[in-house]
């Protein structure tokens, strides 16, 4: 875990006041606790974080800006420690709160708080243990961050490398088990965000895209659909000059041309069986069954015929 940096500006209040000690205290207390955490102290770092939000219930304005964004930072570092700490339902908690609190700041200053916002989106994605419900949060949180990309700076465009490589990971993990229409959500959004970050088609969209056609070549019903995605980056691979990445293409088109052209194995076993062939299995399997019955011992065949006069005889 990397503590996000969260520069408080401080210029407005009194160095002498009880509110720029607190603040300070607080921004000092996070680099303390980031330290914790890379050590891997979890229960120091709750522990010091814990003490730290005692000693922000002293601040006299919690609508204050800095107050709001550094309580924001905090929530952040609490969902990540009890997540390590296996405390899951908590940390959903924290993250619960983290964007609603988020969500105000960055309608106030986009610019400032926008990275931090997606931050906590590719938070999300690591820590959520329910896979709806991170598809859930994304689709709604990204509502919120589609006019962050009209003004893309450094700290948006590097959050959201982030966000679209832990995607990625969750859609490869998926994909690895078997959940091959699961791992295609996250595909999906990881390209969506992908795109928002540079505007453009590039190399790192297209591969990324290959890699979801290849998930979805993987169901019979989506094969096709794998095919026209793949026919749609083609171009860009071209326009670019990607050599290998059009190869790979061609090559995973061509895949699923052949995948789809080849019949099941139940199919092609019906149609290997001629209707002779059929009726010789059938007959040899019941001369099996009379060859079988014949074989019973003499004593054996005593005794049924025992058996059913008995059951005459008491009718």
């Amino acid at each position: 875990m990397s503590s996000i940096k969260l520069p408080l500006d401080l210029a407005s209040f009194d160095k002498k006041s009880n509110d720029y000690n607190i603040l300070r205290v607080a921004e000092q207390s996070r680099s303390a606790i980031a330290s914790l955490i890379e050590e891997e102290r979890y229960m120091d770092a709750l522990e010091r974080t814990i003490s730290m939000m005692r000693d922000l219930r002293e601040f006299s304005d919690f609508e204050n800006r800095e107050f709001r964004a550094i309580f924001a930072a905090t929530l952040f570092d609490l969902a990540e420690i009890h997540f390590f700490l296996k405390d899951y339902k908590q940390s959903e908690k924290e993250l619960e709160t983290l964007f609603k609190v988020l969500g105000k700041l960055i309608k106030e200053d986009a610019e400032r708080f926008g990275e931090f916002h997606i931050l906590a989106m590719e938070l999300t994605a690591r820590i959520i243990r329910s896979r709806k419900k991170v598809i859930e949060t994304l689709v709604k949180e990204k509502l919120n961050t589609e006019a962050l990309y009209e003004k893309v700076n450094d700290g948006v465009s590097s959050a959201t490398e982030r966000l679209v490589e832990s995607l990625r990971k969750v859609g490869e993990l998926l994909a690895s088990s078997g959940s091959y229409k699961e791992a295609l959500k996250f595909y999906a959004e990881a390209v969506k965000f992908s795109k928002n970050r540079s505007g453009k088609v590039g190399r790192f969209e297209i591969a990324l895209t290959i890699e979801m056609a290849e998930v979805m070549s993987r169901v019979k019903s989506m094969r096709q659909r794998a095919k026209r995605l793949l026919a749609a980056v083609l171009p860009h691979a071209i326009a670019l000059e990607i050599v290998e990445l059009e190869e790979q293409i061609i090559s995973l088109m061509e895949m699923v041309d052949k995948e789809d052209d080849q019949p099941s194995r139940w199919k092609s076993f019906l149609n290997s069986l001629s209707y002779n062939n059929l009726k010789s299995y059938l007959s040899k399997n019941s001369e099996n069954k009379i060859s079988e019955e014949e074989n019973v011992a003499p004593e054996e065949k005593g005794k049924e015929k025992k058996d059913k006069d008995k059951r005459s005889k008491k009718k």
